[in-house]
């Protein structure tokens, strides 16, 4: 196991490499100037074509895309191979990101307060989907074809195909504006109640939502993995043997069956991601997908690249940490380099 941990870690190298070089160059080829959007209008009239290539040489933006992003990595000696000019090697390898061209505060400044709300976003909507969905699915694959298992396919259809921003306003209207039981977003304090109770109230309606959408998704998995497990031959043992049909099902038919929804959560991290961006902005949640958005109107490409950083990193992160769960679930599965 640990010979393929590290592999795996060396793979990601080049794999997040990857990433960031279709981010970088995706971004400077995107139509418009960045310079031009941080300028005021009544500004920008005054300015001469000589007053911008300044400003623009000054923030490197009138540099070949190559040299901006070995220059944006840390790789400034390289340039001065070529060019004979050096510059201070200073970059993500040496943990500066840069700075906001919006702000001009610097990225970790600006990505720091807004990752642990991500985070406790995504960890409480990916505990929900998982509890939530692998419960829908071995119980639609226990009660096939009744009217149990329909209702709960046909509710985990309609969910899976709604967009995250219908339900999240779906929900503000019911529960926050008609019933007045949860709050419409954002982080507010309220009277009387304690920071922590205070955050986790406000973080009820945004996880649900997300980790009902990716419940949906592991429901409809669990309920297909789980139906070929309980046909298998050793749960015919097993229930011959006088066992109770819920020690068979959990104890010999649910680990088996979930090896696939392990893989399926890996996969549905970019997604989630995704789905995060959404919710954070209809319930004004203040996380990463919130200032996504914000540096993409703003067409901030430094604060763009931390981003886009940031979530492949977590994506990577994410793939590794299924498969070592695949294989702790699975005792069949070795990833050892010998193998007889």
């Amino acid at each position: 196991m640990v010979p393929y941990i590290v592999r795996r870690l060396l793979i990601a190298i080049p794999v997040l490499l990857a990433i960031t070089i279709l981010g970088f160059t995706a971004l400077k080829l995107t139509p418009g100037d960045p310079l031009l959007t941080r300028v005021n209008p009544e500004v920008l009239v005054r300015l001469t074509d000589e007053q911008l290539a300044l400003w623009r040489s000054e923030l490197g933006l009138d540099q070949p895309i190559p040299i901006q992003y070995v220059r944006w990595l840390g790789l400034d000696p390289l340039i001065a191979i070529f060019t004979g000019d050096p510059e201070p090697v200073t970059g993500v390898l040496q943990g500066d990101l840069g700075y906001s061209i919006v702000t001009k505060r610097a990225i970790v400044d600006e990505m720091g307060p807004r990752i642990v709300p991500t985070l406790w976003l995504m960890l409480t909507a990916f505990t929900i989907a998982l509890i939530i969905g692998v419960f829908v699915g071995v119980v639609s694959a226990v009660r096939q074809y009744s009217r149990t298992d329909y209702a709960l396919t046909g509710m985990s259809v309609l969910l899976a195909s709604t967009p995250p921003f219908v339900l999240g306003l779906v929900a503000i209207y019911f529960f926050a504006v008609n019933l007045r039981i949860m709050p419409t977003g954002g982080v507010e304090p309220l009277s009387g109640a304690t920071w922590f109770g205070d955050y986790i109230y406000h973080l009820i309606m945004p996880a649900l939502i997300l980790g009902l959408l990716n419940a949906a998704i592991i429901a409809r998995y669990t309920r297909s993995s789980m139906l070929d497990v309980l046909g298998s031959d050793y749960m015919t043992t097993a229930r011959a043997k006088g066992l109770l049909n819920r020690h068979v099902i959990v104890r010999h038919g649910l680990r088996n069956g979930l090896i696939p929804v392990i893989t399926l959560v890996g996969l549905l991290i970019p997604q989630a991601v995704a789905g995060a961006v959404i919710t954070e902005q209809v319930f004004n949640w203040p996380g990463m997908g919130k200032l996504a958005v914000r540096a993409a109107n703003d067409r901030d490409p430094s604060l763009m690249m931390g981003i886009i950083l940031l979530v492949g990193t977590a994506v990577i992160i994410g793939s590794l940490v299924a498969d070592i769960g695949y294989a702790i679930a699975d005792p069949r599965v070795r990833y050892d380099s010998k193998r007889r």
